[in-house]
Order: structure tokens, then sequence, then C-alpha cells
């Protein structure tokens, strides 16, 4: 080795330093830096896995808010249209309930007015009965006395004569009900009369409803079902003008 020119002590020496700077190397600089890199490491590791955890877990959280908006809107909407049911089924029912109302005081009210018209005709029966004695004196010059005259108004506005009502003479008009309408409002007796023998031509059943028409000038006219028993004035007028075309 010296033949060399190599110093063997010098150079075990330089070895030995050699292998304990190494170790020294190895022990305080190389193994903190790879520590210090797999640390780095790890934690960059769970850095990136818990950014994919949060980030997922966003998604997740942003898919369930979207579906509870979704659903939110889904039930308001139903509510909605529930509330907007509700309401115009309100509306149609007080407007129903209004309608009724109104209906009912029309019929109340036209009613009322009947009956006074009625009334009033009923007042003045006795007048026109009057009127058209005189009328008659004036055409056949004759005076008639006050229980002759009466008969002939009762006659005349009741359509009954010697006690029985002279438009069902001969009638076949068996029904479940009949109407009566005469010009005038009938009397008590009158009605009486007239709705006993009406009944016997209904077959002794039935319903018997009276009301007034002026227009008729005088008489009965008798309605059972479809069939029409005319013995007013203008019923007859209206045949007469008719027969003498």
């Amino acid at each position: 080795m010296e033949a060399l020119g190599i110093n063997l002590g010098f150079l075990l020496v330089q070895i030995f330093n050699f292998l304990l700077l190494l170790i020294l190397l190895r022990k305080f600089v190389f193994t903190p830096i790879v520590n210090m890199l797999e640390k780095r490491r790890e934690t960059i590791s769970k850095g990136l896995e818990d950014a994919s955890i949060a980030a997922e877990a966003r998604e997740n959280a942003e898919k369930e808010a979207e579906k509870l908006l979704s659903e939110a809107r889904a039930q308001a909407a139903t509510e909605a249209r529930e509330l907007t049911a509700r309401a115009e089924a309100q509306a149609k029912e007080i407007i129903k309930d209004a309608e009724a109302k109104a209906g009912k005081a029309r019929e109340t009210a036209l009613a009322e007015v009947d009956q006074e018209r009625v009334r009033v005709l009923g007042e003045v029966r006795g007048q026109v009965g009057a009127l058209a004695v005189a009328a008659a004196q004036k055409l056949i010059g004759e005076a008639l006395d006050a229980k002759k005259q009466q008969a002939l108004i009762d006659e005349f506005f009741s359509g009954v004569k010697s006690g029985k009502v002279t438009v069902l003479e001969g009638a076949d008009a068996a029904g479940s009900s009949a109407v009566v309408t005469s010009a005038l409002p009938l009397s008590a007796t009158e009605q009486s009369s007239v709705q006993e023998q009406v009944l016997k031509t209904l077959g002794g059943k039935g319903e018997v409803t009276f009301k007034v028409d002026p227009n008729i000038l005088g008489g009965l006219v008798v309605r059972v079902g479809d069939k029409v028993l005319d013995g007013s004035v203008s019923g007859q007028l209206g045949a007469l003008r008719q027969s003498i075309r």
C-alpha cells in the first residue's frame, strides 16, 4: 500500500469517518427528511381525501337541498290549488246561496204583490158588478132588484149557475189536480161550491187551486192536467169572433 503511496492508517480513518458521516447523515438528515416528506405526503393524501369527502358531502347536500326545494315547491303548488279550489267552491256556494235568497225574496215579493192584487180586485168586485148591472139596465130598460143584481153578479164572476159550475157540465176531465181561474176573487162560499164540483169531476180525489186573471173578464177557466175547460167570457167572445168570420 505504501508502494502505491497510500497510507493504510489514514485510509482506514477516512473510511471510518465517511461511514460515520453516512450514519450521521442518515440518522439526522435523511431519516428526518424522509419522515417529514412521508408525513407531508400523508397530510396531503389526507387533505385530498378530506377534500373529496367534503366535495361529495357538498354534492349530496346540494342534491338534498334541491330535492327538499322541489318537494316544497310541489307542496306549495298543491296547497295553492287546494286553496284555489276551496275558494272557488266557497264562492260558488255563496253565489248559490245569494241566488237562492234572491229567488226566495223575489217569490215572496211576487206572492205579496199577487195577494195585494187579489185583495184590490176583491174590493172592486162589487163596483164592477154594479157598473155591469147598470149597463144592462140601460140596455134592457128594466130595473133589477138588489137580489137579482147580486145573483147576476155572482153568476157572472163565479161561473156558477143554479148551483152548478157551467163549464163542467158534460165535461170528462178526470185527473189528480185542477187549477180554477176567475176574473175576480171568488168568495169562500163560491170557492167551496166550485171545489166540490171540480173534485167530483176528478173522481172525488185531488187538489184544487184557485187563481185570479182579470183578462178572462168573467166566468171560469178550469185546467185539469193538459185539458182546459174554458167557460170564460173572453173565451166565449173569441169563439164568437171565430164563428162570424
